[in-house]
């Protein structure tokens, strides 16, 4: 069983900034990828950041040159440094990591953003 426990999410004005952390426990030999997707109310769910364990990154070109997606692979956990965050960015983000084999999806957390 793997869990992905999520934090850092909230509610801040336009042009601040916010870091989410993404936590993964259980049965997990190796992970391959660690990535954030989000989905704002009405609309599917997208992706905004993926890195590789090799630390390979790609970024949705709406939020290139704002955020930015780290990992520490000793502890299993994907980062995902905000700024410069827009109203459009509002949305739930959702934490990502794909194993051999399988992919999971962490519950969400809200990132609000004020105008």
């Amino acid at each position: 069983q793997v869990q992905l426990v999520e934090s850092g999410g909230g509610l801040v004005q336009a042009g601040g900034s916010l870091r989410l952390s993404c936590t993964a426990s259980g049965s997990i030999r190796s992970i391959v990828t660690m990535g954030w997707y989000r989905q704002a109310p009405g609309k599917q769910r997208e992706l905004v950041a993926t890195i590789t364990s090799g630390g390979t990154t790609n970024y949705a070109d709406s939020v290139k040159g704002r955020y930015t997606i780290s990992r520490d692979n000793a502890k299993n956990t994907v980062y995902l440094q905000m700024s410069s965050l827009k109203p459009e960015d509002t949305a739930v983000y959702y934490c990502h990591i794909t194993i051999p084999y399988r992919y999971y999806w962490g519950q969400g957390t809200q990132v609000t953003v004020s105008s």
